[in-house]
């Protein structure tokens, strides 16, 4: 029995037990809800305005427009239509000059009260996440950081892209070399996994923006790493397994009209917890050492703790002041009663003290 005990014991003060149980606490599954819900809107606004900026680029280059979509379908399954299977959105459609100019200006507009506010709410969950409250610095400051961490996003999904080309002829070029066909079993697998570790790398390093820059946290390296990689992981096997999940959601014949929007809702559910049982894993470790991740806050807590002391220290010794005079008004008052020399002041004095100390009493 005891034996029993310790080993539950032990479970239960394992580092992923305590994870998950600091993801509960914070309030992380309604915080993933909360942000799933927002990334259905933004994610519209932010694919059609992100076409009709670099739409131009895409449609003079067929494969890189082709790698950037597989890139975006492994990222959120169902929402590009490709290869005739069903998404939401036509990439013909996007490709259309007049989808490139005013649709994409007036989306703009959605983009910045859609994709910047889920950048937002994700940096406060992040640091309810870490037991912090909202950051501290400027909004406008706060809302240019966030454009940039969206242009840099965009940017960093275009790179992958046009990797993930370089990559392809390069695997091509290495399978004629070594006389396998292009088609074959082993050249569909290392492809495969060649796109997988690219996603894994590009997830990583957008990971450990979102919890440094965009979440204004002092995480160590070797931790931010550790919990960004972790997270990537945890990306990553959500999208091998992605067509499961998410078909045994949407096969209810009831759903049938809306499947592709629940689908989305879902994985946006999924990844959102993802992230947040990351930065979760990296808030218990950084607690278990006494790290702070936001200097800051810290420091503002001490300020106000000492203005806090300051006030008593000063009340206490306002409320010394006036039991004294009490003492003296109660020893030699009656002498300046009898010759007629009591000071009025301090005999008023004394009696607010009495009742402030009667009061206190």
């Amino acid at each position: 029995m005891a034996t029993i005990k310790d080993l539950f014991a032990k479970v239960m003060a394992s580092r992923p037990v305590r994870v998950l149980q600091h993801y509960s606490a914070s309030r992380g599954p309604i915080l993933s809800a909360g942000l799933s819900y927002q990334a259905i809107f933004a994610v519209f606004a932010a694919i059609w305005v992100g076409f009709s900026v670099a739409g131009l680029v895409l449609q003079a280059n067929v494969e890189l427009r082709d790698a950037f979509l597989t890139l975006l379908n492994s990222s959120v399954p169902g929402l590009i239509a490709s290869d005739g299977g069903e998404g939401i959105i036509d990439p013909e459609q996007l490709l259309e000059s007049q989808a490139l100019t005013w649709s994409g200006i007036i989306a703009l507009g959605g983009l910045l009260f859609t994709a910047l506010g889920w950048l937002a709410s994700c940096r406060d969950a992040v640091r309810t996440i870490f037991g912090l409250p909202g950051e501290l610095t400027n909004f406008v400051l706060l809302k240019l950081k966030d454009i940039g961490l969206g242009l840099a996003f965009g940017v960093a999904l275009l790179l992958s892209s046009a990797l993930l080309v370089f990559s392809t002829q390069a695997l091509g070029a290495a399978m004629d070399f070594v006389g396998l066909d292009r088609d074959s079993a082993a050249s569909l697998l290392v492809g495969r996994v060649v796109g997988l570790a690219l996603m894994f790398a590009l997830d990583t390093v957008v990971l450990a923006a979102l919890f440094r820059a965009l979440s204004g946290l002092t995480i160590p390296l070797r931790r931010l790493l550790v919990g960004a990689l972790l997270g990537a992981a945890g990306l990553g096997l959500l999208k091998v397994l992605g067509t499961a999940l998410l078909g045994g959601a949407t096969r209810n014949p009831l759903l049938a009209s809306f499947a592709v929007i629940l689908g989305l809702l879902i994985w946006f559910n999924l990844i959102c917890q993802v992230i947040l049982v990351a930065a979760s894993w990296i808030s218990v470790g950084m607690s278990d050492v006494g790290l702070i991740a936001d200097p800051r806050v810290e420091q503002a807590r001490r300020e106000k703790e000492q203005r806090a002391a300051e006030q008593e220290a000063a009340i206490r010794e306002e409320a010394a002041k006036r039991a004294a005079a009490v003492k003296r008004e109660r020893r030699w008052g009656w002498l300046k009663r009898m010759f007629g020399h009591g000071d009025k002041t301090s005999a008023d004095d004394a009696k607010t003290a009495g009742r402030d100390v009667g009061d206190r009493r």
